[in-house]
């Protein structure tokens, strides 16, 4: 109970993080979405895909969607015929990227869809509302305390709450306790207590 080493890593690269500008060439002014996706519950069955693609080609008709692609799921698309739903207007496609752009995308995202959850620890620490696209998550203190929201893959759900993040800012939550950068301050403190001991 000393806090999340993964949040240490994320505030002490805040001020490294790759400016918006500098990923997309230029901020979209009405703000945007990362969309991250990825897990074979997802991406291998043709209808959910489907599902979970249609559902971001309308968020994209009200807000431009970075998609940073996992070459799994780029590869699923093509291989269910899916590919079209990728080209929609609105949906920027871009290569993965390594975790300083992405944590330039994310801190300054109106919102995020994942499927990561890893993801919905960032935003929660960042305070940016989140959409995961998934029936369950290991992180629940994302969902109890944070920013975060689990819709599952239901196109309709994703799209409800899409909207309610548009019209209220999103889920406010907290910064879980300890989520504060010194967990691994706190596990050297332990460590060297029963070494002492």
């Amino acid at each position: 109970f000393v806090g999340n080493v993964m949040i240490d890593t994320l505030k002490r690269n805040l001020k490294r993080a790759i400016p918006v500008e500098q990923t997309l060439g230029e901020r979209p002014a009405e703000g945007y979405a990362v969309l991250t996706l990825h897990r074979p519950s997802n991406v291998d069955d043709r209808d959910t895909l489907a599902g979970l693609l249609d559902a971001v080609g309308r968020i994209a008709q009200r807000l431009p969607v970075i998609f940073p692609i996992h070459p799994r799921t780029r590869a699923a698309a093509e291989r269910l015929g899916l590919s079209a739903r990728l080209e929609r207007p609105g949906i920027h496609l871009l290569p993965p990227l390594g975790y300083l752009e992405m944590l330039g995308l994310t801190r300054e995202a109106t919102v995020v869809l994942t499927d990561s959850g890893g993801l919905q620890e960032e935003t929660t620490a960042l305070g940016v509302p989140c959409i995961t696209l998934r029936e369950n998550t290991e992180r629940p203190i994302t969902l109890s305390e944070g920013t975060n929201t689990l819709t599952g893959t239901d196109p309709d759900k994703i799209l409800q709450c899409f909207e309610d993040i548009l019209a209220s800012g999103g889920k406010r939550g907290r910064i879980p306790e300890y989520w504060d950068g010194r967990a691994s301050e706190r596990i050297a403190e332990i460590l060297r207590d029963w070494l002492d001991a």
